[in-house]
């Protein structure tokens, strides 16, 4: 089938000496791999390898097949170019993790409208503004609204915040919980779009532990989720 879609590349390998392997976010069909053959060795195709950068914003004619299987592209451009994304350290490096964090936590091949309205958005956003530090952190709380375990704010006040079920409450219970300092941090992020999120003030430490908590967080409520590689990154780069 036949189909003209937006996408977001989440990675692309290389397969053989000239070709390779691209995943993206797609906003008709959600997760899908391309095989593009040839890529790297045809100076005068209409697709070019230089399109698939980490979180790239394509506009694809693709064909699509079953579910599991490699796709094929019929044409491809950017639909939106990034002006600092690729071309500064620290946005790069931001860009790698959350590339990482979005192939291990989106997975399902079918459209999710509202989710990549949001990636799309955020990673404008973050391409256009220069206080970014904090960015990561927002961007994966908010997440998890798309994702079915964003934390329930109904009880903000109450003093720990339980992991496992996502909700505020008045003892710790069992499993994982937040309280004291951990808690006032993770409140902090919560509700805040990125204008705001750049404005906080955070200590490299307190920053390296909302990581922490936003990540422990997504690997409870996500089956098969890996700690990406690339925080490592991160912690010298904010350090």
């Amino acid at each position: 089938m036949q189909v003209r879609t937006k996408a977001i590349v989440l990675s692309a390998l290389k397969y053989g000496d000239t070709s390779l392997i691209v995943r993206c976010y797609t906003q008709t069909s959600g997760l899908k791999s391309y095989l593009l053959r040839g890529v790297l060795k045809s100076r005068k195709g209409k697709i070019k390898p230089a399109y698939f950068q980490v979180l790239s914003q394509l506009e694809l004619v693709a064909s699509h097949s079953n579910k599991g299987s490699l796709n094929s592209l019929k044409e491809a451009r950017p639909s939106y170019v990034y002006t600092s994304l690729h071309s500064t350290m620290v946005k790069q490096s931001i860009a790698f993790f959350l590339a990482e964090m979005l192939a291990n936590t989106l997975q399902e091949e079918e459209g999710n409208e509202p989710l990549f309205l949001y990636l799309e958005t955020a990673l404008q956003w973050l391409d256009v503004h220069d206080s970014v530090a904090n960015f990561h952190l927002g961007f994966l709380i908010n997440l998890t609204k798309f994702l079915g375990f964003y934390p329930d704010e109904t009880h903000t006040a109450y003093p720990y915040f339980n992991m496992a079920d996502g909700q505020f409450s008045e003892s710790p219970g069992l499993g994982s919980y937040l309280s004291g300092k951990d808690l006032s941090l993770f409140k902090s992020v919560l509700g805040t779009n990125f204008d705001s999120l750049s404005t906080l003030s955070l200590q490299a430490n307190e920053r390296q532990r909302l990581l922490e908590i936003a990540i422990a967080y997504c690997e409870l409520h996500l089956s098969g989720f890996q700690k990406p590689k690339s925080i490592q990154i991160l912690k010298e780069l904010f350090d």
